[in-house]
């Protein structure tokens, strides 16, 4: 399970737990050929033992906002001048005002879910990391590969397109860009894909694509009772780094959220810190698609010991990230009509009122933009057997459908380990209680 605890701030999460349950059994093709195997995802890559940013106690023992980065010392050493204090901008004075809001449950309510995980063993201590040199992540130029595929003319998708294919036929045949993929076995799966070796879990469906292909997504016919969206979101940082593609904000619109969401459907969409990202989604998106606010929950990121990765009032970075939560409209024939209140009163029965400002704490990947899985969650929000989504995906999910120019990114088998003795959880990790 990745919920380790629960209260009713939240939820703390193992991650890394949650990734390894689908691995226990993968089947190997090498031709005619199968053999089993287990794997674990790199454990290295959720070995955050301290925080990135740490703050100067001040004389009376409290965190201040005084900070070094610690891993470059040398660069809190340059600058020994005083620096005159500039003005703050509208966005990060309304990011102070949001802040000030959540800053009482981001620490109190953190706090609460770290010291109950640590009666169950969980947060411990600090194990010592392995060496640096296998966290370089591969480059598999998933977003390039997307890009060529455009200029080869591939069918827009017919009435036999609209079946999935599945991976278990000839792995030479399959059209990785135009068509959805399918795994439908119970196992999961190691296989070449686009001269790569790739981990497939069991009874998932994906897409490699960009934006400007959807169309097999809609052809499927299939409609989901949850959508979670990850946007690359435009910033300063992504632009100076280029780590990534950004979209423009206006571009989410095109995304045919309103035909895949089945009535009901509960809508997750992960945001930036910066305030105008948070207004769009709510004053514009939602709207757009006849999607209902219905809650901001955010996710905590700290270290393995427990402590904020970044510091609770730093003004550059915070320790966690949003999520705006809104559910489809019932019976939406316009794009500005609302249905749901606060306390679900007009939804079905299997609609359960969602609850405002809860938190979801775990240890973050090392890896940039992997983020954790909220399908034990959001379980109680969305009628069993759900059919679920995720947009702008970088990984796979057991009994999700995927999609993405980087939906592969995180299966590639160079960030997991094979383990022949199947026995590849550690001590902190065996005993993962929801209280």
């Amino acid at each position: 399970m990745s919920v380790v605890v629960s209260d009713a701030c939240g939820w703390l999460l193992d991650s890394h737990s949650f990734i390894n349950e689908h691995y226990v059994c993968c089947l190997t093709k090498h031709g005619c050929s199968q053999q089993s195997a287990a794997y674990t995802f790199k454990r290295e890559y959720f070995n955050i033992e301290r925080p990135y940013i740490v703050s100067k106690p001040t004389e009376n023992g409290e965190t201040g906002q005084s900070m070094h980065d610690l891993k470059t010392p040398s660069a809190v050493q340059k600058g020994k001048g005083r620096k005159r204090k500039r003005s703050l901008n509208q966005g990060e004075l309304d990011s102070e005002v949001y802040h000030d809001k959540i800053r009482l449950l981001v620490q109190e309510g953190t706090r609460s879910l770290v010291e109950m995980s640590q009666t169950l063993g969980y947060m411990i201590g600090v194990v010592a990391s392995k060496a640096t040199e296998t966290m370089t992540p591969p480059d598999c130029h998933l977003a390039d590969m997307c890009d060529m595929a455009k200029s080869l003319h591939l069918d827009d998708g017919g009435a036999d397109d609209a079946c999935p294919q599945s991976i278990w036929g000839d792995d030479d045949a399959l059209d990785l860009f135009s068509r959805l993929t399918e795994n439908p076995r119970d196992q999961s799966c190691e296989m070449t894909l686009m001269r790569g070796r790739y981990l497939i879990p069991p009874r998932c469906k994906f897409l490699l694509s960009d934006i400007t292909c959807t169309q097999p997504l809609r052809n499927s016919g299939e409609t989901f009772d949850l959508i979670v969206l990850d946007p690359p979101w435009e910033n300063k940082s992504v632009k100076r780094s280029s780590r990534y593609s950004f979209l423009p904000s206006s571009q989410l619109k095109q995304l045919p959220v309103d035909v895949l969401s089945s009535p009901e459907c509960l809508v997750v969409t992960w945001v930036t810190n910066r305030p105008r990202h948070l207004r769009f989604v709510k004053e514009e998106l939602y709207p757009h698609w006849g999607v209902q606010v219905l809650a901001e929950w955010l996710w905590v990121k700290v270290t393995r010991a427990g402590e904020f990765v970044f510091p609770l009032d730093s003004p550059h970075k915070k320790p966690y990230e949003l999520m705006v939560l809104g559910r489809k409209s019932y019976n939406s024939t316009s794009s500005n009509e609302t249905v749901a209140t606060s306390d679900g009163s007009e939804l079905s029965e299997c609609a359960v009122p969602l609850p405002d400002h809860r938190l979801v704490v775990s240890v973050p990947s090392a890896l940039h933009s992997q983020k954790p899985s909220l399908s034990a969650v959001l379980k109680p929000y969305i009628r069993p057997n759900a059919r679920c989504l995720e947009l702008f995906a970088r990984n796979l999910q057991s009994d999700w459908t995927s999609w993405g120019n980087e939906v592969l990114k995180f299966q590639h088998i160079s960030y997991f380990t094979k383990d022949s003795t199947n026995t590849h959880q550690p001590n902190e990790e065996k005993a993962h209680i929801t209280v």
